[in-house]
């Protein structure tokens, strides 16, 4: 395979030793490629390699693939899965056709929707590396995918949120208060999802329990999950949990999964158990899955790709199983993968553009760790940003500080500014049940009510000040 992938430039030539290498070397700066020593050592030479990617066939990526067919599963399931009828229209294009295409007026929402199927996962992560934060964001928006379970997200003007009432000791107190608080935001449409801190079958069957009471009491139109692995998820099936959503954490390769402890046949097999649940009123996605650039390389599975296309890779995992949600967790692992706002900021573009364009329902954890050169004004430079290209959803914590987790995201209130200067709403039932329950005075401007709901106020007063435990 050497001298197939080169490109010259002036009086010289710059060699790729392949096509993973040729990736990395085109993808803009970030220390999780350096730190797998696949980055570009020059400006120049990200240059070249991104001129040379763009003169390259999108069909190379169907012949001459990144991990062998016969050594990962996610590279069968990428090919076996690949729609030739879909890919036709497009079939031609090299990478840099491709983008113009994308950037021009003949790439309409419905055009986009009718090429996805014929679309790779190194396809769409190839064209990003070619585009600026604008190109990301221009094709994004036109991306439309729509899920639904108990209301229904991804409509064109709504941006949702998953309200996340994490606690540090899985305290009902705590975790039911920030439940009410974020409901009375306008939080909680896309999922009221929980991060387990003590993560078994019998504490995750508790959670289940507590948030499957809170939405039948108040009849709220939305969905729970707790973010437990997948087997336990199962578990909680079999011993008859109110169980609304399947999620898991998935990476681009197989090994990767592997690590995390479950493989395509296990996914597989919980999504037909929750769809038997029929719990869903408008839809039945029943999957949640979280993803993030750089777990390949933490569990150091990446074979040599670079970590942005091993997240795309981890795309063609949702996408097969039609999930509700999928969301990047995009600065969670921490500087070494992603070292400050500005890296922070250009892999949620990506990761976004990436998703929608594959046809998953993508949001973000607009996110940090505090080790990380970045703070809360660069998240609202992104929240502004993602609401901007369409995300899905983002999330909703007290104060934006995770107290369980131990990171930095996005609260409530960002969540309302961002519905409130993008002119955004939350889904369409949700909506009417926060007008229902006159938690917000005016829908058109998310004027929120001046009084507590009598329910809630009941419900607040009530809670205990002790441990819930």
């Amino acid at each position: 395979m050497t001298g197939k992938y080169r490109h010259t430039l002036g009086n010289r030539t710059y060699q790729f030793a392949n096509l993973a290498d040729l990736m990395a070397k085109a993808t803009p700066s970030r220390s999780g490629d350096r730190l797998a020593g696949v980055i570009a050592q020059s400006a120049e030479e990200r240059v070249v390699a991104q001129m040379a990617l763009a003169d390259l066939p999108l069909k190379t990526f169907l012949n001459d693939l990144l991990i062998p067919y016969e050594k990962d599963e996610i590279s069968r399931l990428i090919i076996d899965d690949h729609d030739a009828g879909a890919f036709a229209a497009i079939a031609h294009f090299t990478v840099g056709d491709f983008r113009n295409w994308l950037l021009s007026d003949s790439a309409t929402t419905e055009m986009l929707q009718t090429v996805r199927a014929g679309l790779t996962p190194e396809m769409v992560a190839a064209v990003s590396k070619l585009m600026r934060n604008q190109d990301l964001i221009l094709v994004a928006k036109k991306c439309r995918v729509v899920t639904a379970f108990r209301n229904t997200i991804g409509l064109p003007g709504r941006l949702s949120t998953r309200l996340q009432p994490n606690h540090p000791t899985d305290d009902v107190t705590g975790i039911a208060a920030s439940i009410l608080d974020g409901l009375l935001y306008g939080s909680g449409d896309a999922v009221i999802g929980i991060n387990p801190a003590t993560d078994n079958v019998a504490q995750s069957v508790k959670l289940m329990r507590l948030m499957d009471d809170v939405i039948r009491k108040y009849e709220i139109p939305t969905q729970s999950c707790v973010l437990t692995h997948v087997t336990n998820t199962l578990e909680a099936i079999e011993q008859g949990a109110p169980v609304d959503l399947v999620f898991q954490s998935i990476g681009g390769t197989e090994a990767t999964n592997s690590s995390f402890g479950f493989d395509l046949k296990v996914l597989a097999e919980a999504e037909d158990a929750a769809r038997s649940l029929k719990r869903g009123t408008v839809g039945n996605n029943v999957m949640y899955f979280e993803t993030g650039q750089g777990s390949s390389l933490s569990a150091n599975a990446n074979h040599g790709l670079d970590q942005q296309t091993c997240e795309a890779r981890a795309y063609a995992v949702a996408r097969k199983f039609s999930p509700l949600l999928v969301n990047t967790v995009v600065g969670f692992i921490g500087p070494e993968y992603l070292f400050d706002g500005k890296e922070i900021a250009r892999a949620g573009l990506e990761d976004h553009f990436c998703g929608k364009l594959l046809g998953l329902p993508m949001g973000c954890d607009i996110c940090y760790t505090n080790h990380a050169e970045a703070d809360q004004n660069d998240m609202d430079n992104l929240l502004t940003l993602l609401g901007v290209a369409g995300c899905n959803f983002i999330m909703g914590i007290p104060g934006s500080d995770d107290i369980m987790l131990n990171y930095q995201t996005t609260s409530f209130h960002d969540a309302l500014y961002a519905r409130r200067v993008l002119g955004l709403r939350a889904a369409p039932e949700f909506e009417r049940w926060l007008s229902d329950m006159n938690i917000f005075r005016n829908l058109d401007d998310h004027q929120l009510s001046t009084e507590v709901p009598p329910a809630f106020a009941r419900a607040l007063k009530n809670l205990p000040a002790g441990s819930g435990q």
